[in-house]
């Protein structure tokens, strides 16, 4: 394929920006739901990313702030047994929002999900994803041009605005800083809305067919 759409949830967002940075004469579209945002992206005010920090819970504060500053010891974090670790990785019920915990009901019934998406071992799932998420980056995805300049294709950030994991005010300030990127913003979405009420399909009709919501 000349070219190709790509959409990127969660964790999954830093692959997408990594395509807009390194390959996007090869994208036709992009799209990314909740994507990850890296507190230390230096296109950030110092203030602003501070503030929305704190506003993590303490067990994923020390878990991020391990990934970023002492990434040989992640592993030992996450695997020693005093401390609770990444609050995302344990599911705790504070970090996830009403619709959140709705979906999460629904997927404990489907277990092979989780296993398909771990079956290289929790190291190079999960641990890796948070290394590279929150690690230092090779470039500022706020310093990233336009990759489609005479509109012939077009880039999403799909956003809930009740997510406890990736908070909607540095979303916002990404979006202002790239005017080019279309900005979707739900008011009772967290960070799993793409599973409710059928919005996947949406964000997939709005990437492949423009169609506006």
């Amino acid at each position: 394929l000349e070219q190709f759409y790509v959409l990127g949830v969660s964790m999954g967002g830093y692959s997408i920006w990594g395509c807009l940075q390194y390959i996007p004469n090869r994208l036709a579209g992009a799209a990314m739901v909740v994507p990850i945002i890296n507190y230390w992206w230096p296109s950030f005010p110092a203030e602003l990313s501070r503030q929305a920090f704190k506003r993590l819970i303490v067990p994923e504060q020390r878990t991020l702030w391990i990934a970023h500053n002492m990434p040989s010891l992640l592993y030992l974090w996450m695997t020693q047994k005093w401390l609770p670790s990444s609050a995302a990785a344990m599911r705790h019920p504070e970090i996830f929002s009403k619709h959140d915990l709705e979906v999460l009901q629904k997927m404990m019934a489907m277990p092979l999900i989780e296993n398909k998406s771990r079956q290289q071992g929790i190291y190079e799932s999960t641990h890796r994803d948070l290394l590279v998420a929150f690690g230092k980056w090779e470039f500022d995805p706020m310093n990233i041009t336009n990759p489609f300049p005479q509109n012939e294709g077009s880039v999403h950030i799909w956003q809930g605005y009740e997510d406890r994991l990736v908070l909607v005010e540095l979303q916002r300030y990404i979006a202002q800083r790239l005017p080019w990127i279309q900005y979707h913003e739900f008011p009772e979405g967290g960070h799993m809305f793409m599973l409710v009420d059928g919005w996947t399909d949406k964000i997939i009709r709005a990437l492949l067919v423009g169609e506006q919501l």
